[in-house]
């Protein structure tokens, strides 16, 4: 099958260009937002290709996936003027937990009841107004990055994506309370704005993550963080504010969750002073990470999705 899907988000592209399917991926000269193509800093399978809009307009396509509001007339321009939804199949993924007042909250394809709208936890389908849309949750999966953890460092590790931009929203007004207990490394794009490392290829910044004794997940209304279940998956302990999907995604014996920065303080205390401890429950959040955020799981799921959709 020829799935047609720009490269948005690159720890969810990662994984779901390694399905069965062949990948077309929209690229412009300069990789910016309107065609990235392949990614730079993450490792892609043969299966995902990049196409140029000249190649895309008379390419086979069987099933659109669409992440963005803008690609609905995007796509439709790209393709020759086949529109998603009306002359070849389409998928919308949502990302994002939707902002505003809960009223307000409604989807931007809600009134189309031609494309699919899929949640990647079932706290964003709870929360968007999907309106006529049909929708499905299809939770995330990682490409499993192996166990790796050490907890050599008797410091704390945190991922923060845009952290100037985005301040309150990913609980950076948090990391003194943190920083009072160990030395906190923050990890991620723009993460210097806050003293931290940016910019590592996956791979390395797995590895330092998981020198780090506890893996802090500070944020307070998104997603759930994909690099959260990346710690996960390394084998490391978590604490993490008791937002969103956070409490389904995160045992109890992983870690601790919970919405009281003073027990969050503590356990990060614990952990950081007893390695024993931490080590324990990183072993049990990575087994559980891998029975319900595994990659064969997701793709089984998403396999399942678009056939449906290409056989309508």
């Amino acid at each position: 099958m020829n799935v047609f899907a720009w490269h948005v988000h690159g720890s969810w592209m990662t994984a779901f260009v390694h399905g069965p399917h062949r990948y077309l991926v929209p690229v412009v000269p300069d990789r910016g937002p309107d065609g990235r193509g392949r990614a730079q800093t993450y490792p892609w399978p043969e299966g995902a290709v990049e196409i140029t809009r000249d190649e895309a307009r008379d390419a086979p396509v069987d099933v659109v996936v669409l992440q963005r509001p803008e690609e609905v007339e995007r796509a439709a321009a790209w393709l020759g003027g086949r529109v998603p939804g009306r002359d070849v199949p389409a998928l919308y993924v949502e990302h994002n937990a939707p902002q505003g007042r809960i009223a307000d909250m409604r989807h931007p394809i809600a009134e189309r009841d031609d494309i699919t709208l899929v949640h990647v936890t079932h706290f964003n389908a709870l929360f968007w107004d999907a309106g006529r849309a049909p929708t499905r949750v299809i939770e995330h999966g990682i490409v499993d990055p192996g166990y790796r953890y050490t907890g050599e460092l008797d410091r704390i590790a945190v991922v923060i994506n845009e952290a100037r931009r985005r301040g309150r929203v990913t609980g950076t007004d948090l990391l003194a309370r943190f920083d009072a207990v160990a030395p906190v490394d923050v990890f991620g794009m723009d993460a210097g704005a806050l003293g931290g490392i940016e910019d590592l290829p996956q791979e390395k910044l797995h590895g330092e993550m998981a020198r780090r004794r506890v893996y802090v997940h500070p944020v307070r209304w998104t997603s759930l963080g994909l690099s959260l279940l990346e710690a996960m998956h390394l084998g490391m302990p978590v604490v993490a504010l008791a937002t969103t999907e956070v409490p389904e995604a995160v045992p109890a014996d992983a870690g601790v969750v919970s919405n009281r920065i003073d027990r969050l303080v503590d356990a990060a205390r614990t952990f950081t002073s007893d390695h024993d401890a931490a080590t324990a429950a990183g072993l049990r959040a990575r087994e559980y990470a891998l029975e319900r955020y595994g990659l064969p799981r997701f793709l089984r799921d998403w396999d399942a999705l678009l056939t449906e959709v290409n056989s309508r």
